[in-house]
């Protein structure tokens, strides 16, 4: 590989950069993890998450990927030929339908075109046609990493209420908590699944549950095997700050600085810079004549901004390109997406400047690629940014943006 000179720009949809707070925070020795110390440790982060999940109940942390946290979430609720109800909407909600295969669950896959997020109208009608209760859970994916599409919870929560169906709600946060406005208690969902390298800021190595009393209930009466997975397990000694089996300390230690970080901007005023950063980009690629994916612009992803490259171009040539030429990763197209789009992530600590500089890759990187494009997305972010920011942008930056 040729070398690469400057900062490397690392716009994937997670993992996402990890900042230096949250770097040197980790650079710290590993403790007793029966001691004192880390019982402090251990309590902090355990309250910490609550915020961050907006919740009251127990979250619980696995060193594990987020893909553990969805066989957690499985294991602790459900069990074998139980029917679950899910939605099409993109690469992993198909994973996730795998998983549920594999454990010997009866999942009725609603198919979508992987443009638009879970239809609450849809779910409540099966929901309303099931009077012997037969679906146990409704399992959706919040945010879909592969398509930038966001399903709408809150609504599908009130369609699942007008139903008086008892299914458990169970929702994928894995690319959406810190960065999405999530509302775990409010929105009454039962388990919510996510993990650490996303909008936590984190490396890879950590996944989550938040359990809802419903949920907690359910897990002392299911029957599927756990061992490692177990609620149970980890709840009593995480009571007192602790954990059955060796945590890793050094990401918890990241976990409490990136919590504090989040926290500190304010969790809305986190959403917003996202709904910010993700308007600017969408403005970008209407300027350069490109489609964005998602077609529905209540389900706009404040995370990831997925783009159809034109007929006949390959978007992984594309995004070969921009890597070898201007040092910045770009996501790729997943599944039957592959080659098809690229993804431009805006999340984590990325800032204005981050995306501008992002943006100016990707507009140089279409004309050495011979993408067919128009000149003039970065002035169009940039006039979707002033405007944002209650300023008047300046003649100039008016007409890109127009």
């Amino acid at each position: 590989m040729t070398e690469r000179h400057g900062q490397h720009f690392l716009q994937i949809p997670g993992p996402s950069p990890v900042p230096e707070r949250v770097l040197r925070a980790m650079n710290k020795q590993v403790i007793d993890h029966r001691g004192p110390e880390f019982q402090l440790l251990g309590e902090e982060v355990l309250a910490g998450c609550k915020s961050v999940f907006k919740t009251s109940g127990p979250v619980v942390i696995y060193p594990s990927s987020g893909t553990g946290a969805w066989e957690a979430a499985i294991v602790n609720t459900l069990s074998p030929g139980d029917k679950v109800l899910m939605a099409e909407t993109g690469h992993f909600s198909t994973l996730w339908r795998q998983m549920a295969a594999k454990w010997g669950l009866d999942a009725d896959f609603m198919p979508g075109d992987w443009r638009r997020g879970a239809d609450p109208v849809a779910i409540e009608a099966k929901l309303a046609e099931d009077r012997s209760h037969a679906i146990k859970a409704v399992m959706v994916v919040h945010n879909e990493t592969s398509t930038g599409v966001t399903s709408r919870i809150g609504e599908i929560r009130t369609a699942i209420d007008r139903t008086g169906h008892p299914a458990l709600l169970l929702v994928d946060t894995i690319s959406s908590l810190g960065s999405v406005d999530y509302r775990h208690d409010e929105w009454g969902v039962d388990v919510t699944i996510s993990c650490s390298q996303k909008g936590l800021m984190l490396p890879p190595g950590l996944g989550f549950t938040a359990i809802s009393d419903k949920a907690l209930a359910a897990s002392k009466t299911n029957k599927f095997p756990r061992s490692y997975w177990d609620w149970q397990e980890m709840l009593k000694p995480n009571a007192a700050g602790f954990f059955p089996y060796t945590p890793a300390t050094t990401l918890l230690y990241g976990l409490r600085e990136a919590i504090a970080m989040l926290l500190e901007e304010g969790l809305d005023q986190v959403f917003e810079r996202h709904h910010r950063l993700a308007a600017a980009t969408r403005a970008a690629v209407r300027a350069w004549g490109l489609e964005v994916l998602c077609e529905e612009p209540s389900e706009y992803s404040p995370v990831l901004t997925a783009v159809l490259t034109p007929p006949g171009h390959d978007a992984d040539h594309f995004r070969n390109v921009v890597l070898e030429k201007y040092n910045m990763s770009l996501g790729t197209g997943l599944n039957k997406l592959a080659g098809k789009v690229f993804r431009i992530g805006h999340l984590g600590q990325c800032n204005e400047l981050v995306l501008m500089a992002a943006l100016s890759g990707v507009e140089m990187g279409l004309s050495a690629a011979g993408i067919p494009h128009r000149a003039g997305g970065v002035m169009a972010a940039m006039a979707e940014l002033e405007s944002r920011d209650g300023t008047n942008a300046s003649p100039l930056l008016k007409l890109a943006a127009g």
